[in-house]
């Protein structure tokens, strides 16, 4: 703890000495970054960022057939938490797991785990929150510059494990664009009252002739947070990480290579247990680009990483149960051509992943020492068919070898060749409105836990048993969407179905089980049984998002905002899906001025009355969050004070998606105070 508190006083001396330097410029927001870099670009609120992930070109979110999701570093700090997944909340069609405050995954259209691939900067986060919903994402949104989901075509450059979508956590940790000031600095210091929780970050950008460096770090801590119904026991979080990155620039900059080294370290406990997690990750990242000039070749893209991960689950007395390791490469390789007729951007690519899972201890009677190894190539095309018209088109073969050891105890090795393939159009029939349409048929290979699982997980207290003969599965997938963007009106709404073939899912069988795997119906063991089974399954719903400014001055922009989802899944054989989060309904109210920002958003979310077999319903419960931002220093406008104010009304809440729904409570009412100094 001493190390945790030097590290946090360290990091809060960023924040006073920026502050304390006379002769900066301070601003909002880093400078704007060319269309290939991946730094956010701050547009303003009527204009579409650049989403990065959607396309190797670089394109807006407003360019693409489906409706890409970029969260900028203002609304993840206004979001707060420990999870990416908690900046992303009130984003329609995305909800979270919620299992603890250090383990929560993004959830799209009710999909999680193994159909939602997580990225930092374009790589595998290598760690093992899909092996249980216990495992926390070793990104803390504190060192996020944006946040992008990415749904069509472009998912198949990341692999088969993206049915749902990709979440892309940017955070320039390899510096992708030369900076144009010398050197820029931003720090923030928070505290929040539901959990009396502290942080610290900063972030230092700078360039040094034909070098670009980067570095940054974060700090926090939180005890127990409150809720409605008293102290949610066990729900604390501390946690602290930083990386050290540059990139090089060749000639007139087109072309870089760059390095990064990241680490991150947390402890949190598990809410619906009296266990807490001991974690931590190094990670080495590498991205590099090189012009190949304007004949034919365009440029060559050598992304990769290396990810060591180990994670402890550790007893109040700190003694150890179990320690689950991952160590895992990731390497893409991307030759990316210029426009040949109607044909505008093509982009040729080779992904690899060798990943090494290993439990000690308890956790060897859950999922023994297992493999995955996978090579793919893909094609990604844009074809220009009229000015208003266009086509993306991609398709994927991936190959996967995957060994370990189910319940019978022989050692068993499966060999998956899926194949996936996407095509989309978007078409503009007036200037303003935008119709997509996108067709996808995805393979996805079972996942380690999906073919090995094999005893007691004491995080969510389940008895899990894998079928080491499950199949392939395919999702065929019909998407249709609808933009409009005339003046200060803005409309973004999709409709969806996906239909599922060998859908592999987590069945409770309404037994309970002691940990020596003796099960029974009403038995005296705290474990719930759990198989995973195929059957077909049908997934569809809605989602959109009205904005309409209302009042537009010199000083500033007041709009109004509504929105909504609804996601239905169900089972071959008449059963819901389990775990499917429910409707829900809201909007607000913003404004965005020179001197201060303010904001007020009211969600209802539904009751989920349509649970899987043996699940529990959730009752219906309201949200209100509001923040204000104050920048009172004309000469210094980088100096920002943020009050933010979550669950306003106080509600129980309970998360339909969570597996430890009937222990666990959400926060209740949360106020958090931020400060922030940014410079250029």
């Amino acid at each position: 703890m001493r190390s945790i508190l030097m590290r946090g006083c360290a990091s809060l001396a960023v924040v006073v000495a920026v502050a304390a330097v006379p002769g900066l410029a301070l601003a909002d927001s880093p400078a704007p970054a060319d269309a290939g870099s991946d730094v956010p670009v701050h547009t303003g609120p009527a204009a579409a960022p650049i989403v990065v992930t959607a396309t190797p070109f670089g394109h807006t979110t407003d360019e693409t057939p489906t409706i890409s999701v970029h969260i900028d570093a203002e609304q993840i700090s206004r979001a707060g938490g420990a999870s990416i997944a908690d900046a992303l909340r009130d984003t329609p069609g995305i909800s979270v797991s919620g299992f603890a405050t250090g383990a929560s995954r993004p959830i799209i259209r009710g999909m999680d785990a193994t159909r939602v691939r997580l990225l930092e900067d374009g790589t595998s986060s290598s760690d093992v929150s899909d092996i249980g919903p216990d495992h926390g994402i070793p990104i803390d949104p504190l060192s996020a510059r944006s946040i992008e989901v990415v749904r069509g075509a472009a998912t198949l450059r990341y692999g088969s494990q993206a049915i749902g979508g990709v979440v892309n956590t940017i955070n320039n940790r390899v510096p992708m664009s030369l900076p144009k000031e010398t050197i820029s600095a931003e720090a923030s210091s928070s505290y929040t009252t539901v959990n009396k929780g502290a942080e610290v970050a900063g972030l230092v950008d700078g360039k040094a002739g034909q070098f670009a460096l980067h570095a940054d770090a974060f700090w926090r801590t939180t005890d127990n947070y409150d809720t409605p119904d008293g102290t949610q026991q066990n729900s604390w979080f501390h946690g602290w990480g930083g990386s050290l990155g540059g990139s090089y620039f060749l000639g007139d900059g087109k072309s870089h290579m760059g390095l990064a080294v990241t680490h991150y370290d947390s402890q949190y406990g598990v809410p619906s247990d009296t266990t807490y997690i001991d974690m931590r990750q190094t990670k080495v990242m590498s991205r590099n680009s090189f012009d190949l000039g304007t004949g034919l070749l365009k440029a060559l893209t050598l992304d990769g990483s290396y990810g060591d991960y180990k994670h402890s689950e550790k007893n109040p007395d700190g003694s150890i149960n179990s320690t689950f390791k991952n160590k895992e490469w990731n390497g893409r390789g991307e030759l990316l051509f210029n426009a040949l007729g109607p044909v505008r951007n093509t982009a040729l690519g080779v992904e690899y992943i060798n990943r090494k899972f290993q439990g000690l201890g308890e956790a060897t009677d859950y999922l023994s020492p297992a493999t995955n190894e996978s090579i793919a190539g893909y094609l990604f095309s844009e074809i220009q068919l009229a000015s208003r018209f266009h086509v993306e088109a991609s398709g994927r073969v991936e190959h996967a070898h995957i060994t370990g050891t189910p319940a019978d105890d022989r050692f068993t090795s499966r060999d998956f060749t899926p194949l996936s393939g996407a095509i989309g159009a978007l078409y503009e029939p007036i200037t303003g409105v935008k119709l997509g349409l996108n067709f996808s048929s995805t393979g996805r290979a079972p996942a380690l836990t999906e073919l090995f699982a094999r005893g007691a997980h004491d995080g969510p207290q389940t008895f899990e048993m894998g079928d080491a003969n499950l199949k392939v599965e395919r999702a065929n997938s019909l998407e249709a969407s609808l933009r409009v963007h005339e003046g200060g009106f803005r409309l973004t709404g999709s409709i969806y179905s996906t239909w599922f073939r060998n859908y592999i899912y987590g069945d409770l069988t309404g037994r309970t089980c002691d940990d020596a795997g003796v099960c029974a119906v009403g038995g005296d063991g705290e474990l719930r049984e759990l198989f995973y089974r195929q059957q077909g399954a049908h997934f569809r719903g809605l989602e959109g998002q009205i904005e309409q400014v209302l009042t537009k001055t010199a000083e500033g922009t007041f709009s109004a905002k509504v929105l909504g989802d609804y996601t239905r899944a169900t089972l071959d054989d008449g059963n819901n899906v389990p775990r499917i989060p429910p409707y829900r309904v809201g909007g607000g109210f913003t404004w965005e001025g020179r001197k201060m920002d303010a904001g007020m958003t009211l969600i209802h979310y539904g009751r989920q009355d349509k649970a899987g077999l043996f699940d529990t319903p959730t009752p219906g419960y309201n949200s209100l969050s509001m923040n204000l931002a104050w920048r009172p220093f004309t000469r210094r406008p980088g100096v920002e004070f943020s009050v933010i104010g979550q669950n306003l009304t106080d509600d129980t809440q309970r998360l339909a998606t969570a597996l430890n729904k009937d222990l666990v409570v959400m926060p209740g009412r949360s106020v958090r105070f931020v400060i922030k100094v940014a410079t250029l």
